[in-house]
């Protein structure tokens, strides 16, 4: 009877299948066969926290195949993946299989295994266990936990901020992280404070820096020399005086090698130094994790990516420093091994550290068989795991004190010097924004020696405020704080973009005002359930269910009690008390101090009323205290200290500009903001008669356009003169698409540089006779950007602007940037992946897509027809082709 092995993905099933022989059928559940239906009800703490599951259509065909394949055999094995998720997957399978009566007289048993190579794979089978209850348990209360708050909180809410999105356990509190960030930034107030960098000379000519720390006898603050007259004395006095060595420490120290990379190690070192995200990481991890063709084998080549463990298995190890002895030399390899210890207090399960799967297997030699960013990955892993079994590296730092005759100026010079290199020969850590290091060499001075003193150099500096979160930053807070779990920041940042939460802007996490406002909401409201102790509290909590060490529904009994309550608190809650609460807390952010002096919240249209913080059907904005009497809104941005410039360079305005009254009419002429700009209007609406608009071409300022300007463009289209050939007229005007000119039906659109008012008649008969930029003969459109060679044919990645938003072009497939992205900031690595998935839906424009659609409309898989649905009638050929078909499609 052969025997039935399960693992998660059909790539892992085709490596293993060949591990195991023909007497195994190996079959991949495609991750997660059921899951909680997405309806309120599917989790009852009424019953106990009782739960139903639903397996969705796409895995039913999954669960179907392993039923059949599991009657007769004599073993199940469940290979799923060798962390919380995968055991819950496991537990999942074997469930449905039990509650279809699939298991009689069918052993089974669950294997787990860190590597997918030959060997590993054979020795998790011949050790198999059972499926660890208290991991399932853990899978559980977490499940229950993150629907309980998304199907409970959700609706608040909703109904108390039109508008909104969900919320979730983890994504609100990784959410607040980046509010309150952004917050000190706003509140942050620069300080200006100068320093004094003078230049010595040794007497065999070496030259050195030195910074000023004492002045008069007192140590020197960093605000100490707060203007630029108090740093010019200091400089008259250091000026003014001979100088030399006071006292020279020097002090060898050690830097031991990072130890092997953990999930949330590995996505901070690739955001840093690959650029890539979070998810991206872990896509690509996955891949060379599940395997990769290597001369005709695949090949697993790292271990499990999903991981808090650091230490690495005794034979990796050993395979490790017989590497590095024969490639570096003794003098690399320490006396011992090197053991590491998570410092996390909840670490997860304990598994090995992620690393390569052989050693031997180096980034070079594996070239040729992996892309660009498998290749850069891997290299980044095996480096890494090599490096933290190396020596350490040796450093001499050096403090150098110098000091004037009379004891009144003291200056310091600081360094160090590489004495051995060690794990530095290889690798090194990457750094974020605030952290730094001291590199300077210094030469060799004795005290008391006498220095000749040269450049005394003044520096103007300003404090700057914290940075924004990036991935590497935000993941390693999280990861500090014990919020989340490793396996879960991808999908957190993922879901808080998703939501229109935060956008990442130049790599940087920026929070969108309804994030913002949900923030705000949920810390006024609900406080308990956004406090990093709380959340962290609350994950330890799960770790000591998985360890078996607690009740997995009592923690559900306690949360749900205390939860229920607050959200039982809110059902009276006003809307209007929300508002004025989230009001009250992000007035300073919606209304900045202005330069001018003027009320920040006073209405710029009615004058009367006072701006606040107002909500409808769609959400939240700005709007005058005086409605009905004035109607004055503006979308929730932050506006400029004094409203001078919109995106398009128009100028912005708070309510209309009045230029003056034009002569013909008498009638007024003003300058306001639209929701598509600004636009120039002759007069008032009187009764259902709508007076004369028309938008401001690019380049117009509404904040500087004149009253003829403004007259000149409401009398657009004007006729600029009779073409010389038919003398038809040639007109000039503003249309859907921009400035024109038009002869006739012929139209062609003139160049931002130009002038719709200015434009003359011979530029505009030049224009006419141009090519048609129409199908067929289409303008060639500049490329805004070149992010550089495609790793697979070397043809550019170009970024363009279109009519529907930018995207990036490789060839004949055109990918539009989403989640954020900006066409200046984005990466070649960020494009790379959006082009992948273009291609892989059928490639390049609106009209490919269009046949790629239609030829799948016409051709649906048999298999994919809804359960019920009748045949056609047919003659009984045609029928018995079809049903063959049908048969071939399902199975």
């Amino acid at each position: 009877m052969p025997n039935v092995l399960v693992v998660e993905s059909p790539a892992k099933a085709k490596t293993i299948s060949k591990y195991l022989g023909p007497g195994y059928t190996v079959l991949a559940s495609f991750g997660h066969v059921r899951d909680l239906p997405a309806k309120d009800g599917s989790v009852r703490p009424d019953e106990d926290f009782a739960m139903d599951w639903e397996v969705d259509a796409r895995s039913q065909q999954r669960v179907n195949d392993i039923a059949r394949a599991v009657k007769g055999a004599k073993t199940l094995y469940l290979a799923t993946d060798p962390d919380r998720e995968g055991e819950a997957i496991s537990w999942h399978v074997m469930d449905i299989l039990a509650r279809k009566n699939a298991l009689k007289g069918v052993a089974v048993k669950r294997v787990a295994f860190n590597a997918i190579t030959k060997q590993a794979v054979q020795d998790a089978v011949a050790h198999p266990r059972d499926i660890d209850q208290p991991l399932v348990e853990a899978y559980l209360a977490r499940r229950a936990l993150d629907y309980l708050v998304g199907f409970t909180l959700s609706p608040v809410l909703w109904r108390k901020l039109p508008g909104s999105r969900s919320a979730g356990r983890v994504q609100s509190v990784a959410l607040r992280l980046i509010c309150e960030r952004e917050a000190e930034i706003e509140a942050f107030r620069s300080r200006e404070y100068w320093t004094i960098d003078t230049l010595f000379t040794t007497p065999r000519g070496q030259i050195f820096s030195a910074r000023l720390t004492h002045l008069n006898g007192q140590k020197l603050d960093k605000f100490d020399l707060p203007t630029e007259a108090e740093a010019m004395a200091a400089k008259a006095q250091i000026e003014s005086r001979a100088f030399s060595v006071a006292g020279v420490d020097r002090r060898q120290v050690k830097r031991n090698p990072p130890p092997p990379f953990i999930t949330s190690t590995l996505q901070m070192e690739a955001s840093r130094k690959l650029g890539l995200g979070a998810a991206q990481t872990m896509r690509v991890a996955q891949r060379l994790y599940e395997g990769v063709d290597v001369d005709g084998e695949t090949v697993g080549l790292i271990t499990y990516m999903r991981t808090d463990g650091v230490d690495m298995a005794p034979e990796a190890r050993a395979q490790t420093r017989r590497l590095i002895e024969s490639r570096y030399g003794k003098d690399y390899l320490p006396d011992q091994p090197r053991f590491y210890t998570s410092k996390q207090k909840n670490a997860q399960e304990a598994h090995e550290a992620i690393r390569p799967t052989d050693l031997f297997r180096t980034p070079e030699s594996l070239a040729r068989h992996l892309d660009r960013d498998q290749l850069r990955l891997y290299e980044l892993i095996w480096k890494r795991t090599v490096a933290c079994q190396m020596e350490s590296a040796v450093l001499d730092q050096v403090t150098v004190d110098i000091e004037s005759g009379d004891h009144n100026v003291r200056l310091r010079a600081t360094g160090s010097v590489m004495k051995f290199d060690g794990f530095l020969k290889l690798y090194e850590e990457g750094k974020d924004d605030e952290e730094s290091e001291n590199g300077t060499r210094l030469p060799d001075v004795q005290p008391q020696e006498a220095l000749q003193r040269g450049e005394v150099k003044p520096e103007q500096h300003f404090t700057e405020p914290p940075p924004r979160y990036s991935e590497a930053s935000l993941v390693k807070k999280l990861e500090e704080l014990g919020i989340g779990r490793p396996s879960t920041y991808a999908s957190i940042i993922e879901v808080l973009q998703t939501r229109g939460y935060v956008i990442l802007e130049r790599k940087r996490f920026v929070p969108e005002d309804r994030g913002r406002i949900v923030t705000s909401f949920l810390v006024t409201y609900f406080p308990r359930y956004v406090e990093y102790d709380f959340t962290a509290g609350l994950e330890e909590q799960l770790d000591d269910i998985s360890g078996g060490r607690v009740d997995w529904r009592a923690v559900l009994r306690d949360f749900w009690r205390d939860f229920k309550g607050a959200v039982d608190g809110t059902s009276e809650l006003r809307v209007k008390d929300v508002l004025d609460a989230i009001d009250a807390e992000l007035g300073p952010h919606f209304f900045p101090e202005r330069t001018d002096g003027k009320d920040p919240r006073g209405c710029p249209a009615c004058e009367k009323g006072r701006l606040s913080l107002k909500l409808g059907k769609f959400g939240g904005f700005i709007g005058c205290s005086n409605y009905p009497e004035c109607r004055y809104t503006r979308k929730l941005t932050v506006p400029p200290a004094n409203d001078n410039g919109d995106a398009n360079g128009n100028g912005a305005l708070d309510g209309p500009r009045e230029l003056g009254i034009d002569p013909d009419t008498g009638k007024t002429v003003t300058v306001r903001q639209g929701p598509y700009g600004a636009y120039a209007q002759l007069g008032e609406a009187e009764g259902k008669e709508k007076p004369k608009r028309a938008s401001l071409p690019k380049g117009y300022s509404a904040t500087e356009v004149t009253l003829e300007q403004a007259l000149a463009i409401l009398a657009l289209p004007r006729e600029l003169g009779k073409h010389p050939e038919d003398g038809q007229p040639i007109v000039a005007g503003i249309g859907r698409f921009g400035p024109y000119v038009r002869h006739g039906s012929n139209y062609r659109s003139i160049p931002a540089d130009e002038d719709v008012l200015s434009i003359g008649m011979n530029r505009a008969v030049a224009l006419l006779a141009e090519p048609k930029a129409g199908r067929g003969s289409r303008a060639p459109v500049k490329a805004l950007r070149t992010l550089g060679p495609h790793p697979d044919d070397g043809q550019p990645v170009e970024v363009y602007s279109g009519r529907y938003g930018p995207y990036v072009k490789h060839g004949k497939v055109n990918a539009t940037l989403t989640n954020g992205l900006a066409p200046e900031a984005v990466t070649l690595e960020q494009a790379l992946p959006l082009l992948a998935a273009r291609a892989a839906n059928g490639g390049g424009g609106r009209r490919g897509n269009r046949r790629a659609a239609s030829k799948k409309a016409a051709a649906p898989k048999a298999a994919d027809k809804p359960a019920g649905t009748k045949k056609p009638a047919a003659k009984k050929p045609a029928a018995k082709k079809k049903k063959a078909a049908g048969k071939k499609a399902a199975a």
